[in-house]
């Protein structure tokens, strides 16, 4: 097993962020149930599940073989960044959001777990050739 590639690990997570926010805000001009929150939280967990495999694709495909479950940790930790600098200010704030809300919301955390879960899946279910350590 290799060590971290940090900086291809934040350029996938903001790849899967920039994807994730815009899945998330998109879903704010589509109304299709009464709670739009709820809608968008709904859509960024369907849309996180291909966005963090291309993550995951794009830092596997240099042939690094670090542990799925520290690439998805760093690569949420990266989106967290992300979001605390450009999503809270930007979208939250201005809608009567603050940080504590966002953070705080157990929506943004069973998201993060669902981040990492598929980071860890991808890694370990097939995408490796295990005998090269080779991506596929």
């Amino acid at each position: 097993m290799t060590s971290l590639n940090f900086k291809h690990a934040v350029i996938s997570a903001a790849t899967v962020y920039a994807i994730g926010i815009l899945a998330y805000v998109s879903s704010y001009f589509i109304p299709l149930l009464d709670d739009p929150d709820y809608q968008a939280n709904l859509v960024l967990m369907l849309a996180i599940i291909p966005a963090a495999c291309l993550g995951a694709h794009l830092y596997y495909r240099k042939g690094y073989g670090v542990n799925g479950f520290l690439l998805g940790g760093t690569m949420f930790l990266g989106a967290m960044v992300l979001d605390a600098l450009i999503t809270v200010p930007l979208f939250i704030i201005p809608n009567g959001g603050n940080y504590i809300s966002f953070f705080g919301d157990p929506g943004f955390w069973l998201i993060g777990v669902e981040y990492i879960a598929v980071v860890a899946a991808y890694r370990q279910f097939g995408v490796i050739n295990r005998q090269e350590n080779q991506v596929i």
